[in-house]
């Protein structure tokens, strides 16, 4: 079964599944790749809103080659890289381990560019092809206590602009998408005080889903933004400007 491909690392988390139920309605035939959620990743599959789920590290270049081989075997290389797969943590800067800080480097930004990496020889062979990068809104501004998070994302932006110049040549796009507020399992350590403080500062007044996401991942997937590269598109309800 070979078709239009498309990788969507982070697949089984909230925003990933959006991802991957939109890109399958737009006619992808969409590989979810995670790193833990053997569950998540069979309710996807049995939901229909992927191909399959290929489990892996994105911050480990050997097991990125190895999966991404595996995918381009079996279904086809993917046309369409989306790299979602991002952790994050919340505490002074001076707090932080070095190991959670190199996790954090090492999935968010190393991560987004070894899967680039190995996607990018077939691509640039084909002269055509799509990579899309999930960044956020605090790689755009910063934000206290959240300064390596902060600091993995602004560089998901860099990576995007220099790339997009580089590969642009042979005819692959390279976009970002910059989320603000959205609401997913990974913000409900939030109380209720301070989700009610955080919807006072976003201009729209409302919060972020998953699906608004998607739906930005969608158009820069598609025919419709064909001249657009080296862009940051961000989905934040008006919060960064």
């Amino acid at each position: 079964m070979k078709g239009k491909t498309a990788l969507i690392t982070g697949g089984t988390g909230g925003i990933g599944t959006s991802l991957c139920k939109r890109l399958t309605c737009d006619g992808y035939l969409v590989i979810a790749g995670y790193a833990s959620s053997d569950n998540k990743a069979e309710k996807l599959k049995s939901a229909g809103f992927c191909a399959d789920a290929v489990k892996f590290d994105v911050a480990d270049r050997e097991q990125v080659n190895d999966a991404i081989k595996l995918i381009t075997e079996k279904y086809g290389a993917p046309s369409l890289l989306v790299n979602n797969a991002g952790i994050s943590e919340i505490d002074l800067f001076t707090a932080v381990s070095g190991e959670i800080s190199d996790r954090i480097a090492d999935v968010n930004l190393k991560g987004t560019m070894n899967c680039s990496r190995i996607v990018l020889p077939d691509m640039i062979r084909k002269k055509a092809g799509s990579i899309i990068n999930i960044s956020s809104m605090w790689g755009q501004v910063g934000a206290s206590c959240e300064v390596d998070y902060s600091a993995s994302k602004a560089g998901i932006i860099g990576f995007t602009k220099a790339l997009a110049k580089e590969v642009a040549p042979s005819g692959i796009r390279v976009n970002c998408v910059s989320p603000g507020f959205i609401m997913t399992e990974m913000n409900a350590r939030f109380t209720t005080e301070e989700l009610n403080a955080i919807r006072e500062e976003i201009p729209l007044g409302c919060f972020g889903t998953p699906d608004h996401v998607a739906s930005a991942v969608s158009f820069l997937a598609s025919e419709e933004s064909a001249y657009i590269t080296g862009q940051v598109l961000a989905v934040n309800g008006g919060m960064v400007i």
